[in-house]
């Protein structure tokens, strides 16, 4: 009898993580009806800049996809990053690698007459930057994330997801520490732009892309009086091998790209931290089953893992 009790109790307990695992998503999508074609890219970023957020960028993906794979999957796909100045910032101040969420991302796409957004939800970014989800300004993140949404389309409704988050308290960062050498007279600017330059130099020639670029200790961190680092800047990633393939069965995987990669080094420190979100994050949160796609998610993260590893040796 104990050992029936045993194995009863076994199997809720996976029964109930199983559940968990389903319900709590880290990616949302919003949809609404867009027959008459009122919708577009661009009312959307007016409608996110009117709720209070930072467009970073809105970039048409279908130009590129068609130049270089000759077949689009969507009427319309963009890959956009957004931000809250004062949200980010107060983020950033509890939780100095949120930088690799700095800015956000999002998907735009329509399909037979229908447009949707993708972003992370609340407990996304929470389990990816490592932030308790009841941190009340990540709360009002999400909720002015809610906010733009609805403002973008009044008529619109979350879909109901079903992803498999297979590993719930797991964010897959990927981080490097460089050790530094500093001397009196080190100029910590141009140490900074000499490490960028090389990166930058590494990346490009093997299809890396950086549609945007962030300097947050002069955007952020210097307007609001506060001089804890000698340099914070964030890059925003894409490879197009890498998201086209992704795109196909996945559009909503633009919640995660372009990938935000941060650079930094507080004062009193001799040394330089940096790092994005790993691609298992696309992997385990949205079912994603497509060895090509899978590949391609891998191949790419390798890439950027062998560079580093070279330039911090």
């Amino acid at each position: 009898m104990k050992k029936i009790y045993i194995m009863f109790l076994v199997a809720i307990t996976m029964s109930t993580n199983l559940l968990m695992a389903k319900s709590v998503q880290s990616v949302q999508v919003f949809s609404a009806d867009n027959k008459d074609g009122k919708i577009t890219t661009k009312s959307i970023d007016e409608a996110f800049t009117k709720s209070g957020l930072i467009i970073d960028g809105n970039n048409d993906m279908n130009k590129p996809f068609s130049l270089r794979f000759k077949k689009t999957f969507y009427k319309t796909y963009n890959l956009a990053m957004f931000r809250s100045k004062e949200l980010s910032f107060k983020l950033l101040k509890k939780y100095p690698t949120f930088g690799l969420l700095t800015p956000l991302t999002m998907s735009i796409w329509e399909d037979n007459g229908v447009m949707n957004i993708s972003t992370l939800t609340l407990e996304g970014i929470a389990r990816a930057g490592e932030i308790p989800v009841d941190d009340p300004d990540l709360i009002a993140y999400a909720k002015l994330i809610k906010t733009a949404l609805k403002n973008a389309m009044p008529n619109g409704k979350f879909k109901e997801l079903n992803h498999t988050v297979e590993f719930p308290n797991k964010s897959f960062q990927t981080s490097f520490v460089a050790e530094l050498e500093i001397e009196p007279d080190t100029d910590m600017e141009e140490l900074k732009e000499e490490f960028e330059d090389e990166f930058e130099g590494e990346m490009e020639p093997i299809g890396f892309l950086m549609p945007g670029y962030l300097n947050l200790k002069e955007e952020i961190f210097d307007a609001a009086g506060y001089d804890a680092y000698d340099f914070y800047d964030t890059y925003s990633i894409c490879k197009f091998d890498v998201i086209y393939p992704v795109s196909k069965d996945t559009p909503e995987a633009g919640a995660y790209a372009p990938c935000a990669f941060y650079l930094y080094k507080k004062k009193g420190e001799n040394k330089m931290h940096m790092g994005w979100l790993g691609v298992d994050n696309w992997i385990t949160t949205l079912d994603i089953k497509d060895k090509t796609a899978i590949d391609a998610l891998h191949e790419a993260h390798k890439m950027i893992e062998d560079i580093l590893t070279e330039m911090t040796e």
